[in-house]
């Protein structure tokens, strides 16, 4: 008689736990998930976008204008070029100064440079400032009859003056629209994704293609306000920010709304502005002189 010899494979315990059905074998039944990306902001669609940014920033600051004290093209020239490098503040606090001992390009021109060093130098870079002063004071004097030009070529001539600086001198003493390209501008226009360029010039010409000509001016304004009181560089306060909804780039910042309230800046935040004599319109409290924060 055959005999059938024992299994060698020894057969699972009952204690052993076999491996589950869901384990084993992908589930079918149901509708699978696909990922889908965000479909790509159309231009249009952008500028769309854009322009009702710059609406709802006209309705946050009806007041916007430019920061820096002047009475007249010439006093505007020269705080712009000061400006570099340093805020606002610190130019309004040190021009009293300086206008008083040299009202005219003429007497500016004629300025002994050690001296004007020591009255702008809280704005740091004295002496290149000084030089390009100078420089532009002579310029003025010898080839534009003393006044300020108010046509960009001629003003990109002087020393010290760029394109930046020939814009906001158009802009504010001449009423020729223009676009300011500063680090505020610069960063919040990437951060709206309405240019990609790094280069001032082309981040412009970027711009000046959204909007009409008669915004641009305005819209420099109401940007670098932003970018100031609450777009900040480091820390936006996105929790308390009117256009949220608008911006692509929501959540860089803080966006618990009491946290970002505490961030925000000038007027915004109960503070005073940069400027010693402010608008009438402006809301906020004027910036203390020199010596007196």
């Amino acid at each position: 008689m055959k005999t059938t010899k024992p299994s060698t494979t020894p057969k699972p315990s009952s204690t052993e736990s076999k491996p589950s059905r869901a384990a084993s074998k992908p589930k079918t039944s149901g509708t699978p998930k696909v990922s889908r990306t965000p479909k790509p902001e159309s231009h249009l669609a952008m500028v769309r976008r854009a322009r009702r940014i710059n609406r709802e920033l006209a309705e946050v600051y009806p007041y916007a204008h430019p920061e820096l004290d002047f009475r007249n093209p010439f006093e505007l020239l020269v705080a712009t070029v000061l400006s570099a490098q340093t805020t606002d503040l610190r130019v309004n606090q040190t021009t009293p100064a300086l206008f008083a001992a040299y009202p005219t390009p003429e007497d500016m021109a004629a300025a002994v440079p050690e001296e004007m060093e020591e009255i702008i130098r809280p704005t740091g870079f004295f002496r290149a400032k000084t030089k390009s002063l100078l420089g532009l004071s002579a310029a003025l004097r010898d080839s534009f009859g003393g006044e300020v030009p108010g046509r960009l070529e001629d003003l990109v001539t002087l020393p010290g003056v760029g394109r930046k600086t020939a814009n906001v001198v158009l802009g504010n003493a001449f009423g020729v629209p223009g676009i300011t390209v500063d680090t505020h501008f610069g960063r919040l226009v990437r951060r709206w994704k309405w240019t990609t360029e790094e280069d001032p010039v082309k981040v412009e010409a970027d711009v000046a293609a959204i909007f009409p000509k008669s915004e641009w001016t305005m819209l420099s304004h109401r940007v670098v306000f932003h970018g100031r009181r609450i777009c900040h560089a480091r820390k936006p306060a996105c929790g308390a920010c009117p256009i949220a909804p608008l911006c692509p780039s929501y959540g860089e910042g803080e966006t618990d709304p009491e946290k970002a309230r505490k961030l925000l800046k000038y007027e915004m935040g109960g503070y005073p502005g940069q400027r010693l004599s402010p608008p009438p319109d402006y809301p906020g409290k004027p910036a203390p002189a020199l010596g007196a924060e």
